[in-house]
């Protein structure tokens, strides 16, 4: 996909949003776009609300800011009910259903309910919502290539220590992982 996309990932602190958020515009550096990454954070010391926007284009970025999202990637419930309101009209909006049983409110906005949680589970522990989650975002609107994400984290992986340089192979395989499951709703649907 060529052109402009924004999204607003926002989950609790230790949920991963603004990491997400990192690889995201560091992949369109890769890949020679423009980016801008504003992220924001609750006033509690931890575990309080984050999120972050992310701007990726082709062209220059006038501005961090974003009014209307193309997509929104909502962690918890307090993120599906802060942003929903943001998403523009045709776009579309991922939910941790493991974490947010909310009822939708819009009609002219897509929603993928992903129960991130339990999946993280399954495959390596819930500390990779995160990145299932960008997975599943990067095969829905195909704005970067996972492989370029992939290279950022293993880039990544030589800069930080090594209990978290370890966890490279498990971030690898979420990210695929929550690509193979925007395939198989394709598929299905």
């Amino acid at each position: 996909m060529n052109g402009d996309m924004s999204v607003i990932i926002s989950g609790f602190g230790g949920q991963g949003a603004l990491f997400a958020g990192i690889l995201l515009c560091h992949a369109a550096v890769v890949e020679g776009k423009h980016t801008t990454w504003f992220p924001s954070y609750g006033a509690e010391m931890r575990g309080g609300a984050v999120n972050c926007s992310v701007n990726i284009s082709d062209g220059d970025v006038p501005s961090p800011i974003i009014d209307e999202a193309d997509a929104v990637i909502a962690l918890n419930d307090a993120s599906q009910e802060k942003f929903e309101h943001k998403v523009k009209s045709g776009g579309f909006m991922i939910i941790n259903s493991s974490l947010s049983h909310l009822k939708t409110k819009r009609t002219d906005i897509n929603y993928i309910k992903i129960p991130l949680n339990e999946l993280a589970q399954k495959l390596t522990q819930p500390a990779f919502v995160n990145v299932i989650a960008l997975g599943a975002f990067l095969e829905k609107t195909k704005i970067l290539k996972i492989e370029s994400v992939k290279e950022v984290m293993k880039e990544m992986a030589k800069t930080v220590s090594a209990k978290k340089a370890a966890l490279l192979p498990n971030n690898l395989e979420s990210i695929d992982f929550g690509a193979s499951i925007i395939r198989q709703q394709m598929v299905t649907a």
